[in-house]
């Protein structure tokens, strides 16, 4: 398997494994489907924040897996922090894909010099929660019938990593 940027070719492989999570699994809390424009948009927005897309290549030349990561809040206070999102075709789950790309996400972070990486996970996904902790991400937060989806309330679960421990943040 191969971990690398993203190029145009991917979104198709991307879109489909976005829309697969939206209509079959708690993992996005949208309804609604998306086309390839918006997944674009959404890389072109990654990248005019100067913000990675990864996407794990199989033995196919085909996508079976992206990452990437964004702004966490929207002010400057929490610059040094970002979110991310990581995803598994439905048929490589549990063959160390998502491990792969969260390894690799996790270094670009650091590399630009963010200190903190949030993940937001649907309380029952304990897939998600197990490879985070398997990273060495902490639960640091557990919000209560914040979503919904399928007819049901959904908890959000909070883990962090802190990328770069130590140190002070630079002044403004």
């Amino acid at each position: 398997m191969e971990i690398r940027d993203v190029i145009e070719a991917d979104i198709p492989g991307i879109t489909d494994i976005y829309n697969h999570a939206v209509a079959n699994t708690t993992a996005i809390w949208n309804d609604a489907e998306v086309d390839k424009a918006n997944r674009h948009s959404w890389l072109a927005d990654r990248g005019r924040l100067g913000y990675p897309v990864l996407v794990a290549i199989g033995e196919d030349g085909q996508v079976v897996g992206y990452a990437s990561f964004g702004d966490w809040r929207a002010f400057d206070g929490y610059r040094h922090t970002v979110e991310h999102s990581v995803y598994v075709r439905v048929d490589q789950r549990g063959k160390g894909t998502g491990v792969k790309l969260m390894e690799a996400l996790v270094e670009r972070a650091r590399a630009i010099g963010k200190h903190v990486m949030v993940a937001g996970i649907e309380a029952e996904n304990l897939g998600s929660v197990r490879l985070h902790e398997k990273l060495g991400f902490e639960h640091v937060g557990h919000l209560k019938q914040v979503g919904t989806k399928f007819g049901k309330w959904l908890d959000l679960v909070f883990m962090q990593l802190t990328l770069n421990p130590g140190g002070f943040p630079e002044q403004r």
